[in-house]
């Protein structure tokens, strides 16, 4: 049999996402299977990975065309918060790609708002993760689309459009991968000897609050080797990938955490909220005010991260 018999044999992308709905729809059924056997692309038997990476390239495609080509506005709502027409574009066109697989799900979009259908698998995206540095032409950006099911993250992916052409995705119990290669958090448990993430935002309303934060930052700098930050989800996959140690921020919206969470959870490491308790993303579609604060590290980190931060008040304005 030639090459291009063999290839006809086997199931179109649009057949093996007829099978993954379907899948969704009744999980206890041999649907599953089925769909994860079936998959063209792939060798290991992630049910989200080809629609999540697909939809993340060709969103970052929309990006990078505005990259450099547009500039904010601040939201009325929050001063503090940039918005641009990139952020607005790549929300729009995740949500029709959403609509045409998973037409019954749920979304978050963060400029788009709630899109409630009383499904229990919930999509969240953040169309542009660190829309500030976007709007002043700096590349650490992201974008990040997230799947939960329940309160639970249960698949995640971002990408850096004008950084490196590299996909970070995750799905639970199957590990983190970048571009297919698996990726695992830091095995060094010294702290004194790992670059630490801390993201800070300032709150005007808040300014004693933002006191108390620095002296936090200051004890968790003189702790480890130093302290970085792009305030996007930049860190988060440096923190997945082992190269800095642990992620920090008190000032987050839940866009912000459902695809890292679960990407940093499958790559070994532990996501909890600021301090160390676990994060509630209960009834999500009620979340999208809530502010969240996050640490996420190795087991070994966390806990001396957990030291540092647990004599403080916490913030949480």
């Amino acid at each position: 049999m030639g090459r291009k018999s063999l290839a006809a044999n086997k199931p179109s992308l649009s057949v093996y996402h007829k099978l993954e709905k379907a899948a969704q729809k009744y999980p206890s059924s041999n649907l599953e299977v089925l769909a994860r056997k079936n998959n063209p692309r792939y060798n290991y038997p992630m049910q989200y990975e080809n629609f999540i990476t697909t939809t993340l390239k060709e969103a970052a495609e929309i990006a990078r065309a505005k990259f450099g080509h547009v500039s904010g506005v601040m939201k009325p709502d929050d001063p503090m918060q940039v918005l641009t027409e990139a952020d607005l574009a790549v929300g729009q066109f995740i949500i029709s790609r959403i609509k045409e697989l998973y037409p019954e799900n749920n979304i978050i979009d963060e400029e788009a708002g709630v899109i409630d259908n009383g499904s229990e698998f919930t999509w969240i995206i953040d169309p542009i993760d660190g829309t500030s540095n976007f709007a002043q032409g700096i590349p650490t950006y992201g974008i990040m689309l997230g799947l939960m099911r329940g309160d639970k993250p249960l698949a995640g992916g971002t990408i850096l459009p004008s950084l490196f052409n590299e996909i970070v995705y995750a799905e639970k119990g199957f590990g983190a991968f970048s571009n297919s290669k698996r990726i695992n958090v830091t095995s060094e448990a010294n702290l004194h000897r790992l670059l630490i993430s801390y993201a800070f935002d300032y709150r005007p309303k808040d300014p004693e609050g933002v006191l108390k934060e620095a002296k936090i930052i200051s004890n968790i700098a003189s702790k480890s080797l130093n302290l970085r930050s792009s305030n996007c989800v930049f860190d988060a996959i440096l923190t997945a990938e082992g190269k800095y140690g642990a992620c920090l921020n008190q000032t987050s919206k839940i866009w912000d955490n459902i695809a890292q969470d679960i990407i940093i959870t499958e790559a070994g490491g532990i996501y909890t909220d600021f301090f160390g308790q676990p994060m509630d993303y209960s009834n999500p579609l009620t979340k999208t005010k809530h502010n969240y604060t996050y640490c996420a590290a190795p087991s070994a980190i966390h806990s001396q991260l957990q030291a540092i931060i647990k004599p403080y008040v916490f913030i949480n304005s």
